[in-house]
């Protein structure tokens, strides 16, 4: 019921769409000759809109994300394992133009094949199965497995999870799988933005893995200047908010015991900037 729910109310909360949504009521109300209501609102709207694509918005809140886990100075000498998350193919374009097709979180897949081949003896871990309401049928995983083969990495070796439907089940599934021993060390790869709540989840799951965080969307100190960009301002502010909504509602749901988990004090790490 959760996956359901949450989807829904991104539906709401998404800034493009409540932003327009808030336009529209203030249409409304001026049609029906609410003028002082209706230009609240759509005064509102556009001030909104305004701000997203003038200021840097999207910097702020997807800044304090990515800085959260940045790079590791270095990784282990030895890696048992290396987990890639979902959310970098797209399925759907699998199914139409029969390509592998990658988002902006590409990273993820290109990750896994550079790491694969510094530690040819890890386990290695894909896990993504559909994230969509509507097209539960078509999973990540296949994507995947036919990208990397094309890449000429060798499929055999990865373990393909192609259930799970969010970052919650992603951690358990993948658990319930590989059943890692306590003193064996995992990488987890994700997109910074979303390495916090990935953290969160998979050490609420019982497991600690070191964090590999790629597909950066901030750049300081370029991000900060003023710009016109409603389009990007717009998309890299709802990735934002998600990952902010999902770290609440994570949290208040128990699949993770802090609200903005850290890193532990063994992680050495690369300065991340403002």
């Amino acid at each position: 019921m959760s996956f359901f729910l949450s989807k829904a109310v991104w539906v709401l909360l998404a800034p493009g769409n409540l932003l327009l949504a808030v336009l529209t009521l203030g249409v409304v109300l001026l049609i029906l000759g609410r003028r002082r209501a209706g230009m609240v609102f759509t005064g509102a709207a556009t001030l909104g809109f305004l701000a997203i694509a003038v200021l840097p918005v999207s910097y702020w809140l997807m800044r304090p994300l990515e800085a959260r886990f940045p790079p590791q100075a270095e990784l282990p000498a030895h890696v048992d394992g290396i987990i890639v998350l979902g959310g970098a193919v797209v399925p759907e374009r699998m199914a139409d133009w029969g390509q592998p097709s990658l988002n902006d979180s590409a990273e993820r897949m290109t990750a896994m094949v550079e790491l694969a081949r510094r530690f040819p003896e890890a386990r290695l871990v894909f896990t993504g199965g559909s994230g969509s309401v509507q097209t539960q049928e078509l999973k990540e995983a296949p994507v995947a497995r036919e990208l990397w083969s094309r890449m000429g990495l060798d499929t055999d070796r990865i373990i393909f999870e192609d259930q799970s439907r969010n970052t919650w089940e992603n951690a358990l599934l993948t658990r319930e799988i590989v059943k890692p021993a306590p003193d064996e060390v995992w990488l987890l790869v994700t997109s910074a933005s979303h390495m916090p709540r990935s953290m969160g989840v998979f050490r609420q799951a019982g497991w600690d893995p070191v964090p590999y965080p790629v597909a950066f969307k901030t750049a300081y100190p370029y991000d900060l200047r003023l710009d016109f960009e409603l389009t990007m301002g717009l998309y890299l502010s709802s990735l934002a908010v998600r990952e902010w909504i999902g770290l609440v509602s994570y949290y208040a749901m128990g699949r993770t015991d802090v609200l903005f988990p850290a890193p532990g004090t063994e992680e050495k790490l690369l300065p991340a900037g403002p």
